[in-house]
């Protein structure tokens, strides 16, 4: 099997309700299972990996994902940026400046 090229992380965390902001309030994985289904359509599936992840502590960022190997941190995310994550960054090498949390905003509380 070959290595991935691309392998994302989906924050689908939870919190109680009066804590920090959360990726998933509603724990449905729903940007996971876009990030998937897209994965597949495109036929992506061997080389490109999306995993659910826990806390990835970008909370006041969140919807989070970061892919790796490339070490790119996407905040805000919504199901409509699927597709262009995906073809402009997964596919295309290029990084989205609007989605970007930028070096200093990571790991930082605000």
């Amino acid at each position: 099997m070959p290595k991935f090229e691309c392998h994302l992380f989906v924050c689908c965390n939870q919190r109680k309700p009066g804590s920090r902001q959360c990726c998933d309030p509603e724990g449905k994985e729903k940007l996971r299972d876009r990030f998937k289904s897209e994965l597949k359509k495109r036929k992506l599936g061997a080389t490109f990996r999306v995993n659910k992840a826990g806390c990835l502590d970008q909370c006041e960022q969140g919807p989070t994902i970061v892919l790796y190997p490339q070490q790119i941190w996407y905040g805000n995310v919504q199901l409509d940026d699927v597709e262009r994550i995906i073809d402009e960054t997964v596919i295309g090498g290029r990084v989205l400046p609007d989605l970007l949390i930028p070096d200093e905003k990571l790991n930082v509380k605000e």
